[in-house]
């Protein structure tokens, strides 16, 4: 089980910049004053003249250090060019339980050099089996049967970042960094000011902030939309060895379902989906969530809820399921200037399809190549270079997030009998599996 190194202990000290204007730049000061968040527009020239002068100078600032911002540093890194991540956290954000990566995902990690590294911790896939809530199969698949190619795990989300992080340089991250403003100075760059009172002075900004991204706001993003279903996620814990096949288990109500699935020796992952109008208050205590969860599903079959009673009560989280449709000629671009996006600050897409974290380590090497060859370039601009990754990545992204939506609205269906058509013709006879599968067919070379 990989562990974050000790360079990430010191990941606030000072150090210099290949790209910075000020060989003895001012480190980041991480004091904790809270105040309100404001997103700026352009300053004046005197205040342009003043910030320059008192701001540290990065060439690349990333914000958010999640799966999309690490792997794009990363990429980035591979390819000869430091960046600056900023996370508001005050240590890497490791909550959470599991996602699952498909061959996309794989070819991605192997590109930047860890997929080696993680594919030894987690078990490989073969298939999948779909029930009843009655506990009827309904169907079962093996992947490499629908594609020799495939390649499909689950992965702990903790684990793939300490992975990501443990491969950066020292001093590449910096913790408690909230993001408090973003000013654009008159020639196109980017002034970030955060809340404890540092400014910093980019000529590059990468938005890798999340759902909740204030890089996408500012770039004139709208709220992702609540798409009225909540999740509720865990990982089982088994000491002694877990029991289960290495497939993904689906279980299938009216508005309600389930999976589990197999991680590692000892882990298994599981969610519940349910519909709801709202996504109600937030619950911090994880006793409840859990009552909650077992509740829900307290007739379904016994192996679900054995693994539910088997999950520590600190791992069990809920969440509403969110998205955001890039309406062409509707939707800002993903870029503007020299800001762009990436993963979830971007196209936010609900999980039906496994592929949120996926499109993120895809967009993370696409931008990094686009970006250092605009960079080593003497004649191709960034500007340029940003809008072309925001160009290949739409047609891929887009669909996916309507795909994603509309998969799962399908599989919440609460009408009796549109359910039983589902259970009775459309998964066992209808359904193939590897149309579902071709979105993976994601090409990636090495960096």
């Amino acid at each position: 089980m990989a562990t974050i190194s000790c360079h990430l202990l010191f990941l606030n000290t000072p150090r210099s910049h290949p790209y910075s204007h000020q060989p003895h730049a001012k480190p980041l000061s991480h004091g904790r004053p809270q105040f309100q968040s404001r997103i700026r527009a352009k300053p004046t020239s005197a205040s342009f003249i003043k910030a320059q002068a008192e701001a540290q100078k990065e060439e690349i600032v990333i914000v958010g250090a999640g799966i999309g911002g690490l792997a794009t540093a990363l990429s980035l890194h591979r390819l000869g060019l430091r960046s600056l991540v900023l996370e508001q956290a005050e240590s890497l954000r490791t909550g959470g339980t599991s996602l699952t990566l498909f061959k996309n995902g794989w070819r991605v990690l192997d590109a930047i050099g860890i997929g080696n590294d993680l594919r030894g911790q987690f078990l490989e896939i073969e298939g999948m089996v779909v029930k009843s809530e009655e506990g009827r199969e309904l169907r079962s698949f093996r992947f490499k049967d629908e594609d020799e190619s495939q390649e499909v795990r689950a992965v702990e989300r903790r684990i793939l970042l300490e992975t990501l992080a443990n491969q950066l340089p020292p001093g590449v991250v910096h913790f408690s960094s909230k993001l408090a403003n973003i000013e654009r100075t008159e020639n196109g760059e980017i002034i970030l000011e955060l809340v404890d009172g540092t400014r910093l002075f980019t000529k590059i900004l990468i938005g890798c902030d999340g759902i909740r991204s204030s890089v996408a706001k500012w770039m004139g993003f709208s709220e992702p939309r609540y798409v009225g279903h909540c999740t509720f996620r865990g990982l089982g814990f088994y000491p002694e060895g877990q029991p289960f096949e290495p497939k993904v288990n689906y279980i299938y109500g009216r508005g309600l379902r389930a999976g589990y699935v197999p991680v590692s020796r000892t882990k298994v992952y599981w969610f519940i989906c349910f519909n709801r109008p709202s996504p109600g208050p937030k619950i911090s205590d994880s006793f409840v969530l859990k009552n909650q969860a077992k509740e829900l599903v307290k007739n379904w079959p016994s192996d679900l809820m054995k693994i539910i009673d088997l999950t520590p009560d600190d791992t069990v989280i809920r969440t509403p399921l969110v998205d955001r449709w890039l309406w062409p000629a509707i939707s800002p671009a993903a870029s503007d200037g020299r800001a762009v996006l990436v993963g979830d600050a971007w196209h936010p897409m609900t999980p039906n399809l496994g592929q949120g974290a996926c499109c993120a380590l895809e967009d993370a090497v696409v931008l990094a190549r686009k970006l250092a060859n605009a960079i080593k370039s003497e004649t191709e601009s960034v500007e340029g270079a940003l809008r072309s990754y925001g160009t290949e990545r739409w047609p891929r992204v887009f669909p996916l997030t309507i795909r994603a939506n509309v998969v799962g609205s399908a599989l919440q269906w609460e009408n009796p009998v549109v359910c039983s058509l589902r259970n009775n013709l459309i998964i066992p006879k209808i359904v193939r599996l590897g149309p579902l599968l071709e979105h993976t067919n994601f090409e990636c070379k090495s960096l």
